[in-house]
């Protein structure tokens, strides 16, 4: 499959192992395949995010995916179905923080000191984003996967990146307008 990505689609990977080992994570997930995906500039992708109006808000994406990771990767949208059931997250996490740290039920390892330099794998969610983006490519008869394909995988997979794309008015639907015109986004 990574024969089929371009140069943009490469570099996407490679941006979200570098923001994998700046976190400490131990492993590359969605989320910094997102984060990759808006620090590029010159490429597809980072046009259609451009005109979605997501170059200027860059900073309140990290921040969402941040306090997601706070959260220990929980959406807002399961913690407030967990909070339909009586369950406070924000009073888990600040009780877990107060007796473990800041950050301790953030998946980035932090809390357990830095993560040495090295091979990090990828986790279930983010194999899944790269193999979306496959999916996403044939279904659009291109043959090679480029690194709108993989924020096009990451709008489709319920997630945090889902989540924060959408909050900030990125969907699937809006790229896929941006992206190939009117017409296609009306399928469905």
């Amino acid at each position: 499959m990574f024969e089929r990505f371009t140069k943009d689609a490469r570099a996407v990977v490679k941006g979200a192992v570098e923001q994998a080992e700046e976190a400490g994570a131990r492993y590359v997930g969605a989320d910094h395949l997102l984060l990759a995906l808006i620090d590029r500039e010159g490429s597809r992708a980072s046009f259609a995010l451009a005109a979605l109006g997501l170059a200027e808000r860059r900073d309140s994406v990290r921040a969402a995916v941040g306090e997601a990771r706070r959260r220990a990767g929980l959406t807002q949208a399961e913690t407030d179905a967990l909070a339909g059931l009586g369950i406070d997250v924000t009073e888990i996490v600040a009780r877990v923080e107060d007796v473990h740290g800041p950050g301790a039920m953030s998946r980035d390892g932090r809390s357990a000191g830095r993560w040495r330099s090295g091979h990090r794998p990828f986790t279930r969610e983010a194999k899944d984003a790269l193999a979306g983006s496959l999916r996403v490519a044939t279904d659009r008869h291109d043959r090679h996967i480029g690194d709108e394909h993989l924020l096009l995988a990451l709008t489709v997979r319920p997630g945090v990146p889902a989540e924060a794309l959408a909050d900030h008015g990125v969907t699937y639907e809006s790229l896929t307008r941006v992206l190939y015109g009117d017409g296609e986004a009306k399928a469905g």
